[in-house]
């Protein structure tokens, strides 16, 4: 037991869980006034929410850095697990909630759940299953290659029919991240480039002859575009943009204070999901986006690193799917925050309020956690058995 405990990556666990805390924190602090002048809700409505998602995620968080990472690439776990994905998403579609325009939670009494948060992990483990036990015939397109990107591209088209293109496009990335480390050279790359082309050639065709092109091209999708350009003379088509810009450039090197936020007075719509860093910036300064930024690539880089270490195909795609995972919707958030991406509604991982991605994330680290111990564990045992055999020669 001791040799387990020894074993997990505490800098990562210390990181998840300090920034889960202040993103706690931050959360009250961006709710409280939008709980009370929108929803007509108690002022900590949104932070008893977090806080119990938190827990709950915590909980789940430790059961997965106990369970055996191994046990997910099972052929049974797999199929059950894309089954039950498959199949949520399906449902969802049907019977879901609908909220800003897409039909994408279940709705449990004051909670929801949104099935396209697990599809992430979903993907990852399932990609790095199907790929780490595919090494050695990992160029063989036909029979190793396509077989899990045609279950990919099944999975995107279901969270595309919600609409979520957000997470659509997340997952997509992930998937990129996880095949271009997969092993294959780069003629089988270059043909699974070819074959996407041809996917969303035969998307943008079906879309025209079937005249959704006005549904899937809103004129609210191509305002985000538009927005970028000049936020504050584009009127309602920057508005958020140029809020958020207004409140990261008003909170300079320290920042006006915590809790004493002047955009999350219904100036800034969502200041406790899309634009929480907003709100940081502007009541902790540089020194409150540092520490977030620093932590964030921290556990980005460090699963990243720890990847290049892991021995085993399946661990080593796991951490590179994770942490990935991580990157990328930073990467989406505070573009969407700054004005550099046109915004998609992504939460930043383990700060903004969202039950379902605290839970998809903190599960997720508890998989990393656990590929990580199992990689050191085997580590220890491969230096005992060496110094064994000097000490027999």
């Amino acid at each position: 037991m001791k040799k387990i405990l020894k074993a997990y990556d505490y800098p990562i666990f210390i990181a998840v869980v300090l920034l889960s805390l202040f993103g706690l924190v931050m959360v009250y602090s961006a709710s409280m006034i939008t709980a009370v002048s929108h929803y007509r809700y108690p002022i900590d409505y949104f932070f008893q929410n977090q806080k119990s998602a938190l827990i709950l995620s915590f909980i789940m968080m430790v059961i997965a850095m106990i369970l055996p990472y191994k046990l997910y690439k099972h052929k049974t776990f797999l199929m059950v697990m894309m089954g039950g994905i498959a199949l949520l998403l399906i449902i969802v579609s049907i019977i879901g909630h609908t909220a800003n325009n897409a039909t994408s939670w279940f709705q449990i009494g004051t909670r929801s759940l949104q099935p396209a948060e697990f599809s992430k992990l979903a993907i990852i483990i399932y990609l790095s299953a199907m790929y780490g036990k595919r090494q050695d015939r990992i160029n063989d397109i036909d029979k190793a290659v396509v077989p899990p990107i045609i279950f990919l591209v099944g999975i995107c088209f279901l969270i595309v029919l919600q609409p979520d293109y957000g997470s659509a496009a997340i997952i997509l990335l992930i998937a990129a991240s996880i095949i271009l480390c997969s092993g294959m050279n780069l003629r089988s790359l270059g043909k699974l480039l070819m074959i996407f082309l041809l996917v969303v050639g035969v998307f943008f065709i079906g879309i025209v002859v079937t005249g959704n092109f006005s549904n899937v091209f809103s004129e609210e999708r191509i305002s985000r575009f538009t927005g970028l350009s000049n936020p504050f003379d584009n009127g309602d088509e920057g508005y958020q943009l140029a809020n958020s810009l207004l409140a990261i450039g008003s909170g300079g090197i320290t920042g006006v204070g915590l809790g004493d936020s002047v955009q999350k007075y219904g100036y800034l719509p969502e200041p406790h999901t899309d634009f929480i860093m907003a709100i940081i910036a502007e009541e902790l300064g540089i020194f409150g986006v540092l520490f977030v930024l620093g932590a964030l690539g921290f556990i980005v880089l460090r699963g990243l690193i720890l990847s290049a270490k892991c021995k085993d195909p399946f661990g080593s795609l796991l951490l590179i799917g994770i942490s990935s995972m991580i990157g990328i919707q930073v990467v989406i958030n505070l573009g969407g925050a700054t004005g550099l991406l046109p915004i998609t509604g992504i939460t930043l991982p383990f700060i903004s309020y969202g039950g379902s991605s605290l839970l998809l994330l903190m599960v997720s680290i508890g998989v990393m956690e656990n590929v990580i111990m199992r990689m050191n564990l085997l580590e220890q045992k491969e230096i005992v058995q060496t110094i064994s055999d000097n000490k027999n020669m």
